[in-house]
């Protein structure tokens, strides 16, 4: 029999993707637990009409599986984490994968202890095939040498369809712990830095009022060894964008740019996954959406193999303590 999985907590739809992607890459699903009736949940069920819900946390936890997918109320998931550990499961986590400090603290000692490996799904990388292509180019030296990184991450409110959760700030951890996290790893795994300095972290309740709590706007910028970043996450998105929000990302080099239009080209080509090279020799728009996501076959052969070829364990925990570290920084202001 090969790698097994269990889906813990539902909240959040990310493990639409989360459960698809690693059936995609050979991982049987054993089934699922959640906690009450989440809005995701007949949408998981349309999807997976074959897994079976488990009665209780902790007959899921006692399925045997090799590997825990949790997509539960962010401020849950650090809890979920360690219990999935100390069973024996290694653990891909939505993000964020924790929203304090102290959460992250747990998980690292909880690593250290069982020898599992915590993987956080930095979905904007990890699930578009632009970001894919984009390595590969970086990799080749298509650009030269990275030196900074522009990541802009707006997303659609949805205020309708949210649930009460996602409106209290000590559950869903603030924009820059939330949504930020994204554009962290992917300056780190850009610009092939280590670690960063967070010089600058915002947020601001712009267009929500009602919503004390609510973190519209958030910016950040990075600084490391290797290159500068700035990020901008909001909750802007008009209702005339087709999709829930026109992520990109510039990606400077000292030899070119690419640009990674991921999710859509208004005004240009139709369809996802878009990357604009402009270098010595090419000017070009590229079509990405067959370069692939080899994220989860990775991180299933680590599951095997006990390595690191999916993401590093250190970058993992260094993404989610720069966001938390700038979330912290943007609270004190």
């Amino acid at each position: 029999m090969g790698l097994t999985c269990v889906a813990l907590g539902l909240d959040h739809r990310h493990i639409y993707g989360m459960t698809e992607n690693m059936a995609k890459a050979g991982v049987t699903c054993l089934g699922y637990w959640t906690e009450g009736d989440p809005e995701t949940l007949p949408g998981f069920r349309k999807r997976f009409p074959h897994l079976p819900r488990f009665e209780s946390l902790q007959a899921a936890l006692e399925c045997g599986a090799d590997l825990a997918l949790i997509s539960a109320i962010p401020s849950d998931r650090a809890q979920l984490t360690v219990k999935a550990m100390q069973q024996g499961m290694d653990v891909m986590s939505d993000k964020p994968g924790c929203t304090t400090l102290a959460q992250l603290e747990q998980i690292k000692a909880c690593v250290a202890q069982t020898g599992r490996i915590w993987s956080v799904n930095f979905s904007e990388r990890f699930e578009t095939p632009a970001s894919t292509l984009a390595s590969q180019l970086v990799a080749e030296g298509a650009i030269g040498q990275v030196v900074q990184t522009v990541g802009l991450g707006p997303h659609r409110l949805n205020r309708a369809t949210r649930p009460d959760w996602f409106f209290r700030k000590a559950c869903f951890g603030g924009i820059l712990t939330d949504i930020a996290s994204h554009q962290i790893d992917q300056f780190l795994h850009y610009t092939g830095s280590d670690t960063a300095e967070v010089t600058h972290a915002f947020t601001a309740n712009y267009a929500n009022p009602g919503d004390s709590e609510v973190q519209d706007f958030g910016e950040i910028n990075l600084r490391s060894d290797r290159g500068t970043g700035y990020i901008r996450v909001d909750w802007f998105t008009p209702d005339a964008l087709p999709n829930w929000g026109d992520g990109r990302l510039t990606i400077l080099g000292t030899q070119g740019y690419i640009e990674l239009r991921k999710y859509v080209d208004v005004g240009g080509k139709k369809g996802t996954d878009h990357v604009i090279l402009v270098n010595g020799d090419r000017c070009e728009k590229i079509d990405a959406s067959a370069a692939g996501l080899p994220y989860f076959a990775r991180l299933a052969y680590d599951i095997e193999n006990r390595s690191e070829t999916a993401m590093r364990q250190a970058h993992c925990f260094t993404v989610m303590e720069l966001a938390l570290r700038a979330q912290q920084m943007a609270d004190e202001l």
